[in-house]
């Protein structure tokens, strides 16, 4: 980590113990609580990002860095297009502070990336976009690496141990709720297949009711009459039979 910045009058001071200790409390509360109201992951990640921001001092802009769909590395959550202007720089190099976090597990802070040496082609440009210093952290949930949190400041040494302890507590505590909300956001989509499922298999079942009683025939001659129909209308069995209840509830009125 960079910390050969000499001291200056513009090097924050050291924030009390009990203040930061009050800062994680509140912040784990606020997440917590609204990642719950949360209706998508996605709405819950611009609810941590802006956290970072209130919670980290100093701090003009946060954002979290995972992997989409199609396996590529994207910020799925900005507080700033300042933001994602630095972040896409990194997905296109391939290397940088928030993909050294994720890939290593470890906290990553530049003091002055006007001077960083280790990725002085991104660290320039993060420097032209008006940010000077950066904080990034990895979110493990577990065993896994699921992406990382990072915070900017405007000013040269913005951020120190204290600061990289703050951010750690919060990644920590961002990570737990993010796989939670994953896998809450998965079961919902499975129990709405296995609901939309049974809705089939119970329309399909009223439809063979009904030709049962209209035809005078078994079960299993009635699915073939469906069947039947389907292929001589390019259907599916269920869509006949979605057609025929509702033809039948109609003329019930």
């Amino acid at each position: 980590m960079s910390s050969d910045v000499p001291p200056s009058a513009d090097v924050p001071p050291v924030e009390d113990p009990d203040v930061a200790a009050d800062r994680i409390v509140a912040a784990f509360a606020r997440m917590s609580g609204l990642f719950l109201s949360a209706e998508t992951v996605s709405t819950g990640l611009k609810v941590v990002t802006a956290l970072a921001v209130d919670m980290v001092p100093h701090t003009v802009g946060a954002g979290i860095s995972l992997v989409n769909s199609e396996g590529g590395r994207t910020t799925a959550a900005a507080t700033d297009p300042v933001v994602e202007r630095a972040d896409d720089l990194q997905y296109r190099l391939g290397s940088g502070p928030c993909l050294a976090a994720w890939a290593d597990r470890v906290v990553v802070r530049i003091d002055d990336l006007a001077a960083d040496e280790r990725w002085p082609i991104w660290s320039r440009r993060a420097a032209e976009l008006g940010l000077a210093s950066s904080l990034s952290a990895p979110l493990v949930a577990g065993t896994q690496s699921l992406g990382a949190i990072k915070v900017y400041a405007a000013r040269p040494a913005a951020y120190g141990a204290r600061e990289e302890h703050l951010l750690t507590m919060f990644s920590s505590q961002a990570a737990m709720l993010l796989a939670g909300m994953r896998t809450a956001e998965a079961a919902e989509r499975v129990s709405g297949r296995i609901a939309d499922s049974l809705r089939g298999r119970e329309v399909i079942t009223l439809a063979k009711g009904i030709i049962m009683a209209r035809e005078g025939v078994d079960e299993r001659a009635a699915f073939l009459i469906l069947a039947h129909t389907a292929r001589r209308q390019g259907s599916t069995v269920r869509r006949v039979a979605e057609r025929l209840a509702v033809s039948t509830a109609g003329r019930r009125r």
